[in-house]
């Protein structure tokens, strides 16, 4: 045995809450060390005395086998005089000033589920079971710190054996604040459309068609079986949503596999204790009714994730409609009050339960490219862990955009980024909005010195942002995307950068949307973009695809563009005159250089969309018509204009035209269209390289989560010897702005 040394050690990350200590005390034991282990409010302190074998064993065991829940982030040590301690303790906590993590809520564990399936457990079909290892944890805190007394769960007095389990420092569900059982926890309730209790089955109505309004986590579902088009029909005509897909659960894996093709990154980030939504590719024929999923290739799909879900599921029941309850753009309705009022023109019935939830928090949305995960919408599992920054100088809040909103509290080297908001033109919205930060700012004693927000005078944010009484710092939408990527991948040197989105407003005035950058958190200069087209109409545009398809043709061929209008698009001669007359006319237009407003005119000109009934449906809708396979392009030119790279598609027009008449396959249309993008971009990162000796790209932008685009632009550009950055912990669409916002604004 090696000579006996102490060390003192200071651990920092997601470690209150999560069964850390005493972890930490069944390590020490195993290891034959003595000390002790305390939680100091920002970080867990630990004194271990051993041999330097054990020592190290010990620390190793920190990082290799921790418990689930946490995520360890640092961890120092420092060696120090023997103490002479007897035995290892867990000393009695200290709250210090400092850093405070909170964790995500988490999917039942396998321990418990374990449990859950026994009947010979007190606690075999709980639905509200859970241990430090998983459970409810930011839904139902209120304040820190974490304690049972700050929680939604302060109203449910432990009974005498959930006491002596929470008290037990062997135990699983030692100070495990949700801790309860079916004598003295939450109880489910199931009503009818008028709150009065029933007696059915719920898995019966299921079965029968009916649609349930269950209360989750974060706050309710819709739910209904999605093997019943009937059922389906009536749930997309009931909340008047047009085409956009429903998310779905499965039993378990085996049931996923029966509807959907899944790698082996998939099936992991399914069972992560996250479970997020993930996006997969459908196996056709299929059972599932169209109605799901809309002319779209893949579903987007969850396993259960409390002990609840896993009691609506039978035999034949083994997939669900799980859609968030809401109306469109509104946050998710999370109380039984507001659900009996709101929902009752939706549901058949109302299967609640009587623990509050304190934080409204959607799914989150993730997909798997080139084997890493990706995050669309960034809500339960993953909210309000922190992102690693570069330090700033100032405490920031940034309020991100107006769509797919979320904010950011940023100071030092973290930044808090809020759950998914949804969409800032809404009234229910923007309380929620401000109701989450008053919460956030309190939970990590974040005082914003400065305000970042979008330069878009219009947005709800912005304006927001003016009524703070604080410094203001305008960031340009596409530059707060691009910084995220960076921070995203702590990536700090100089980049070539590639952001394609619908919307952004730029510093000429013009509404962006495919920018080439050269730079580095905040210092960009733009490099080149999509030539620009004239968006008359606006957001009505938007929504009308065929509309943007006609400027395009208008803006390019003129006459010739028009007769192919009124031929492909049904466009009236007179309307056709009238947008003629619009482009000929003083008046100033807004000009665009989005990569989505050209997805909607490729789409609709091939006849795959002309009505966007939810944002990016064109997009997405021509997405999953792609082949693989496909090498030809169309053509494109790549145009020197002062400074600045003007990429044109004029040429490819013709040519789409030439092959719709031939009525060629709208798959093949599809991916060479996807496949022109990826060379057009490709050869301008090379001619960029050739006059920047750059070799690193970063690519952000809603347009990113397109995983046909994505996955052959890395293929392509790793080909030729980039670097490739993508998103990883924050989305690429408008949804991870506010790191960017806050990163640009605080330094």
């Amino acid at each position: 045995m090696s000579h006996i040394m102490a060390q003192r050690i200071k651990v920092r990350g997601v470690i209150q809450g999560v069964g850390f200590r005493p972890f930490v005390h069944r390590l020490a034991e195993r290891q034959g060390l003595r000390g002790w282990v305390r939680n100091e409010g920002s970080h867990v302190e630990i004194w271990v005395e051993g041999s330097t074998e054990q020592i190290e064993a010990f620390i190793r065991g920190l990082n290799e086998k921790h418990p689930p829940a946490a995520q360890i982030r640092e961890i120092y040590t420092k060696v120090y005089p023997v103490q002479g301690y007897d035995d290892f303790v867990i000393l009695e906590s200290k709250e210090e000033s400092g850093d405070i993590f909170i964790s995500p809520d988490l999917a039942l564990c396998p321990e418990c589920l374990q449990e859950f399936h026994s009947t010979q457990d007190r606690r075999f079909h709980y639905p509200f079971i859970n241990c430090t290892n998983c459970g409810p944890r930011y839904t139902i805190i209120r304040q820190v710190p974490y304690d049972r007394g700050n929680t939604t769960m302060a109203q449910f007095a432990m009974c005498q054996e959930c006491s002596k389990e929470y008290h037990d420092i062997k135990s699983r569900r030692y100070h495990a604040q949700p801790n309860a059982c079916p004598q003295c926890g939450p109880r489910l309730e199931l009503v009818d459309g008028e709150g009065k209790a029933c007696s059915q089955d719920f898995n019966q109505l299921l079965a029968r068609g009916f649609i349930i309004a269950v209360k989750g986590l974060g706050g309710f579902h819709l739910v209904c079986d999605a093997k019943n088009q009937q059922a389906v029909n009536a749930l997309r005509q009931r909340k008047g949503r047009g085409a956009k897909p429903f998310a779905l659960m499965a039993r378990d894996l085996e049931a996923v596999k029966k509807y959907a093709y899944i790698s082996k990154e998939e099936e992991e980030l399914l069972q992560s204790p996250q479970t997020p939504i993930v996006l997969l590719e459908q196996i056709f024929p299929s059972s599932l009714p169209p109605a799901l999923n809309p002319g779209l290739n893949t579903l987007g799909i969850m396993l259960p994730y409390t002990p609840l879900h896993h009691l609506l599921f039978t035999e034949d029941l083994d997939i669900l409609v799980m859609t968030s309850a809401n109306f469109s753009h509104e946050p998710i309705v999370y109380t039984n009050e507001e659900a009996l009022q709101r929902l009752k023109s939706i549901a058949d019935y109302f299967l609640l339960h009587n623990r509050p939830i304190y934080h409204r928090c959607d799914d989150s949305i993730t997909a798997v490219v080139k084997k890493h995960t990706q995050i669309f919408r960034r809500a339960r599992g993953y909210v309000p862990l922190p992102v690693k920054i570069p330090p700033l100088a100032r405490k920031v809040l940034a309020l991100g955009g107006d769509l797919k909103n979320t904010f950011c509290l940023a100071a030092g080297d973290k930044a808090f980024l809020s759950q998914h908001m949804g969409d800032m033109d809404n009234l229910e919205a923007q309380l929620e909005f401000q109701k989450t930060l008053s919460h956030l700012q309190s939970y990590f004693h974040i005082a914003p010195e400065i305000v970042a927000h979008d330069l878009h005078h219009g947005y709800a944010t912005t304006q927001f942002a003016q009524g703070l009484n604080l410094p203001l710092r305008g960031v340009q939408h596409h530059e707060a995307h691009l910084t995220s990527c960076l921070v995203d991948n702590e990536y700090a040197e100089e980049v070539l950068g590639l952001v394609c989105d619908g919307t952004g407003y730029g510093h000429d005035g013009n509404l962006w949307g495919f920018e080439f950058f050269q730079g580095t958190l905040g210092q960009y200069k733009r490099l080149a973009h999509l030539a620009y087209v004239p968006l008359i109409g606006g957001d009505k545009t938007v929504e009308r695809p065929d509309r943007m398809a006609l400027l395009y043709l208008l803006k390019e061929w003129g006459q010739e563009g028009a007769k192919w209008a009124e031929k492909l698009l049904d466009f009236a001669p007179s309307e056709i005159a009238l947008y003629q007359s619009l482009l000929q006319g003083t008046q100033r237009i807004p000009l665009t250089s989005s990569c989505g407003r050209l997805f909607d005119a490729v789409s609709a000109l091939t006849g795959v969309c002309r009505r966007n009934s939810y944002e990016g449906q064109a997009a997405m809708e021509l997405e999953s018509l792609c082949i693989s396979g496909v090498k030809e392009t169309y053509s494109f030119a790549i145009l020197q204009e002062g400074p600045v790279k003007i990429l044109s598609l004029r040429e490819m027009w013709p040519e789409l035209i030439d092959d719709i008449r031939k009525k060629g396959d709208r798959g093949f249309i599809a991916g060479k269209f996807h496949r022109t993008l990826q060379e057009m971009i490709t050869q301008v990162f090379v001619l960029l390289r050739e006059e920047t000796n750059l070799t690193t790209v970063a690519l952000s932008g809603g347009v990113m989560q397109n995983k046909v685009l994505l996955s052959g632009l890395i293929t392509e550009l790793e080909r030729k010897a980039f670097k490739v950055l993508i998103h990883r912990q924050v989305p690429p669409n408008d949804g991870g702005i506010s790191l960017g916002q806050a990163v640009i604004a605080g330094r």
